[in-house]
């Protein structure tokens, strides 16, 4: 990679590091460009050359929370329903560390006044996430709602899910499963998430 595009990639994923140390607990509201721009050490001009506004961020982070499970799943495959509780416990094990960053991310989704568009990750900085992964960069990153399409369609090949439900309407049973059960507990501080999220799935998986 030349140094101008590894440069700029050090730099996106610094930020993303840096936010998810300064938010933890907190609400990403309550982060201030200042903050972060003073532990990567640049100008506020050059974090919104990268990040239009802070809230990309978390765009940011989402995109590459997806491409984490997309290499650990290339890494070692699963399919059908142990695809589907593999990204499920991932989520309750982010969550714990950095509560405030996904209870902010899904405040955002639901902001009507946000793009609808998922925020861009270059080649550099899969190499630099992943140097030991060779190919890191033929690894497409799949949305959540791509991910529970595929998966649910697995798990209708292996017969897992003997429904004739489509594989789209079980995709957005696993989507507001998994987007809803956060807020869910949350809302209720209901602890601890893996087990919410465990006996949720189930009960969805029932009527499959």
């Amino acid at each position: 990679m030349s140094l101008r595009k590894e440069k700029a990639a050090r730099l996106k994923l610094a930020v993303l590091d840096y936010t998810l140390r300064l938010v933890g607990k907190k609400p990403f509201d309550d982060l201030y460009v200042e903050e972060i721009c003073d532990k990567v050490k640049i100008s506020k001009v050059t974090l919104f050359k990268y990040f239009p506004r802070k809230e990309d961020i978390l765009l940011y982070y989402y995109r590459i929370w997806c491409l984490r499970r997309a290499v650990e799943l290339k890494l070692k495959p699963r399919e059908g329903l142990q695809a589907i509780q593999f990204i499920f416990d991932k989520l309750s094990d982010e969550f714990e560390v950095c509560p405030g960053v996904w209870l902010s991310l899904l405040g955002y989704l639901a902001d009507p006044k946000r793009t609808l568009r998922p925020f861009p990750v270059k080649l550099e900085e899969k190499q630099l996430l992943f140097p030991d992964v060779g190919e890191v960069h033929l690894i497409d990153i799949q949305s959540i709602d791509q991910m529970f399409e595929k998966f649910s369609l697995e798990a209708i090949f292996k017969k897992e899910i003997t429904s004739t439900t489509s594989t789209r309407d079980i995709m957005h049973l696993l989507s507001t499963l998994f987007h809803g059960v956060v807020v869910t507990a949350h809302i209720h501080q209901l602890n601890p998430l893996k087990q919410l999220l465990r006996k949720n799935l189930e009960l969805a998986l029932r009527g499959l």
